[in-house]
């Protein structure tokens, strides 16, 4: 007894610097933005609806895994050092009984996956961390639970895994689809989830015109909507974007991103876009910020009509590669047109329809008014009637969206949600440097980010397509779109034209899209000229062989040297008869 009594004044002091320690502890904590609570172990057990148990006896536990408590949860933060000033007494005899020859008794504790619950010994644990022990022995009662629980994680975790817990009672995930894992990072989103699976079971009920039980629901939404998302997720690599993020929280971020674009838009806006859209707009990657910076300055600093942010060769078909993969079964699926109510603009229309009809594809319809939109205007109205009349009769889905502002501009703004823009060649550039600065249809190719359609006054089948091919970059983007479309589409004959005043050039040329063309199992007739003007070729060919569509490159130069010296382009599109096709 002497000798506690000595010793009993240096474990009271051991006491108050665990107290001290426990209060640096929370500042820096309450800094880095955590939790040191320890977690109460009885709102854990109802929220995870845990009352099966069994007793496992006495065991040495790790005492790192202890973190929580039944009743004592607010005198001791997480590592169990004490917070209350009481106790200080027992505390110290605890620690002298640990230090001397009889030691103290096991503790008694709850088990949940692999963490345990104090329900009998909260000194002693505490004594036993201050003493550096890393086992103490307990009496364990083992409480069954559905979800994996490890002693690494923090009170919002905890929470995060109870309503996992909660989610997969009330879906069965965990039996109907074993091998599945829809972990989430932030409270309060697994109620999101079930709002998804709620909604998709609604609608199967509607498409099959009977109840569906909440197990076929889940199966399906996992795999017709939650699946394929997830495949865009790490084909796009977003992960890597989010790196504390799980697939299951991109997804429902992808969700929420996309509804906010398609009403904003008044578009239906794919997944994979949305996706995309997400990463290049929130990611903190250093290129991604530095896209994002680059291009405002771009945007700043460049004179419209000179084209801002203009795609460099292949960046289209390498875009759409990430987002569909590299051999998307459909090229065109989402075409932009731009419409004005006035015929050409529905002539426009009915040639993009004619795409959409080979490609199973819709009409995204744009209408732009100078200020902004008069929704209740009879012009509007009339749009919007002639637009859906035009789709039903065709049988292709279309929306349209009204925007306001420069044409050119908010096409090119939008085209990012496209694939391919058709617009009415109503004024196409001038010969003119001043003509094709000033040309509203030249901005367009230039900032588009996608290909870019021209439909001239009269419509055709689209049935016989001229490739003018050069070798160049921009032109061999154009091979591709044209070797899909002969490769793709029935009854579509293929014309392959070269020209330039060396001979040599156009033999080298035509034998590489004859290889190309050839290693896909195209055919096509091939022609090869000696002549210098190049844009009098083309059209004069696409004559002779009654071409209903020419496809070719974008502009060779950039925009300045384009402005002054003109381009094939701009010559293609005063003389041409039908619908020409400009690839980036």
């Amino acid at each position: 007894m002497s000798d506690e009594i000595t010793r009993m004044p240096a474990a009271i002091n051991d006491f108050h610097r665990a107290r001290r320690k426990a209060a640096i502890q929370q500042v820096t904590a309450r800094l880095k933005g955590e939790s040191l609570d320890l977690v109460a172990y009885e709102e854990i057990r109802q929220r995870l609806k845990a009352s099966s148990q069994r007793d496992k006896g006495l065991q040495d536990i790790p005492i790192d895994s202890i973190v929580g408590s039944v009743g004592r949860y607010t005198d001791f933060n997480r590592h169990f050092l004490p917070r209350q000033a009481t106790g200080a007494q027992r505390w110290a005899r605890l620690k002298l009984a640990a230090t001397g020859l009889t030691g103290f008794p096991p503790i008694e504790v709850y088990k949940l996956g692999d963490i345990y619950f104090v329900r009998d010994g909260n000194h002693r644990v505490s004594v036993a961390r201050e003493l550096e022990q890393t086992h103490i022995q307990a009496y364990v009662t083992e409480v069954e639970v559905e979800v994996p629980i490890t002693p690494d994680l923090q009170p919002d975790d905890l929470i995060l895994r109870v309503e996992y817990a909660e989610f997969l009672r009330w879906s069965d995930l965990h039996k109907i689809l074993p091998d599945v894992d829809l972990v989430l990072t932030a409270p309060g989103k697994y109620q999101d989830l079930r709002e998804h699976i709620s909604v998709h079971r609604y609608y199967m009920g509607i498409d099959q015109h009977r109840p569906i039980s909440l197990p076929a629901a889940v199966r399906h939404w996992y795999e017709s909507t939650y699946k394929p998302v997830v495949e865009t997720i790490k084909r796009l690599g977003l992960l890597r974007d989010f790196p504390d993020r799980t697939e299951t929280d991109l997804y429902l971020w992808i969700a929420e991103h996309r509804a906010a674009l398609e009403e904003s838009l008044g578009w239906g806006v794919e997944p994979a876009a949305a996706a995309e859209d997400l990463a290049n707009t929130y990611s903190s990657k250093p290129e991604r910020v530095l896209a994002r910076v680059g291009g405002k300055l771009v945007q700043a600093l460049t004179p419209e009509p000179l084209g801002l942010a203009a795609p460099s060769p292949g960046e289209w078909r390498e875009k759409r590669e990430a987002r569909y993969g590299s051999e998307p079964d459909r090229l065109f699926p989402n075409i932009l047109v731009t419409l004005d109510g006035a015929d050409a603009g529905w002539r426009a229309l009915d040639e993009a329809l004619q795409l959409a009809q080979r490609e199973a594809g819709r009409i995204l319809g744009l209408h732009i008014t100078p200020t902004q939109p008069a929704w209740q205007t009879d012009r509007t109205e009339h749009v919007i009637q002639t637009f859906e009349a035009h789709c039903r009769a065709a049988g292709v889905a279309g929306q349209l969206a009204i925007g306001a502002g420069s044409i050119a501009h908010e096409v090119a703004i939008r085209a990012r949600w496209a694939d391919l823009v058709v617009a009415p060649l109503n004024h196409p550039p001038a010969a003119d440097p001043i003509g094709r600065l000033r040309s509203g249809f030249r901005t367009l190719i230039v900032q588009a980010p996608c290909p870019v359609l021209a439909v001239p006054a009269p419509i055709f089948p689209l049935n016989n397509v001229l490739l003018a091919y050069d070798g160049s970059p921009k032109s061999r983007e154009a091979m591709y779109v044209a070797t899909y479309m002969a490769g793709s589409w029935p009854d579509l004959a293929l014309v392959v034209l070269t020209t330039h005043p060396e001979g040599e050039f156009v033999t080298s040329n035509l034998e590489d899209a004859r290889a190309y063309l050839t290693s896909r199992g195209v055919t096509a007739e091939y022609v090869g000229l000696d002549r210098t003007d190049v844009a009098g070729a083309i059209v004069d060919t696409a004559m002779q062989r009654g071409t209903t569509l020419i496809v070719m490159g974008g502009y060779g130069y950039n925009p300045v040297l384009e402005v002054m010296l003109g381009s094939a382009v701009n010559d293609v599109l005063r003389m041409a008869y039908c619908a020409t096709l400009v690839c980036h």
